[in-house]
């Protein structure tokens, strides 16, 4: 199977891709739930937004064109944060007794806990963690040695068995499907 790597996003617009959807919500469920909790909303609470974010995303990501002068990160966030004022505008109609009109404050600052670095952090650390299943336990271990731990690629070569080219070379293999999958998805 010969094929040029495809973003998730790109996997994500076309049907049948379950595989896909399976990745972004093990990805996004962390960053999703630390967000509802910064917003501050209880773990109960919290993962119930989170629900509610995945499914207008399931709904609207088939049709998200993604522009490169715009973050994904910012258009993810208005969605929850969009989902979380649904959410008090509901509780607050409830507790008026449904008094139309009943729209509570805004709550917090869009952009507290909104940090980019944070953010493509827990992103690339998270794809990271997924994806180590999908390479051979040697590739990864050289990967992992050389560019987490930060040991010069000879020594990793050594304990390996194996040379630096090849360290080299599963390094890259990794990295470059770590680009793949999340372009378009980091700041």
């Amino acid at each position: 199977m010969d094929q040029t790597p495809q973003s998730l996003l790109d996997r994500l617009r076309k049907s049948g891709e379950p595989d896909a959807w399976g990745r972004f919500v093990a990805l996004y469920t962390p960053i999703l739930f630390g967000w509802a909790r910064r917003l501050g909303l209880g773990p109960d609470d919290a993962a119930d937004l989170v629900q509610e974010v995945f499914v207008t995303l399931l709904e609207r990501l088939p049709e998200f064109l993604y522009d490169p002068n715009r973050r994904f990160r910012g258009w993810l966030w208005t969605v929850t944060l969009n989902k979380y004022r649904e959410r008090r505008r509901r509780a607050a109609a409830l507790a008026a007794g449904d008094r139309r009109g009943a729209v509570p404050d805004e709550g917090p600052d869009p952009t507290d806990g909104f940090d980019r670095a944070e953010y493509n952090r827990t992103l690339a650390a998270r794809a990271l963690r997924l994806m180590e299943a999908d390479f051979r336990p040697e590739t990864w271990r050289a990967f992992w040695e050389h560019s987490v731990d930060g040991r010069p690629a000879q020594e990793v070569a050594a304990g390996l068995g194996t040379t630096p080219g090849a360290v080299y070379a599963a390094t890259a293999r990794v990295l470059g499907r770590l680009r793949d999958e999340l372009r378009d998805l980091l700041d």
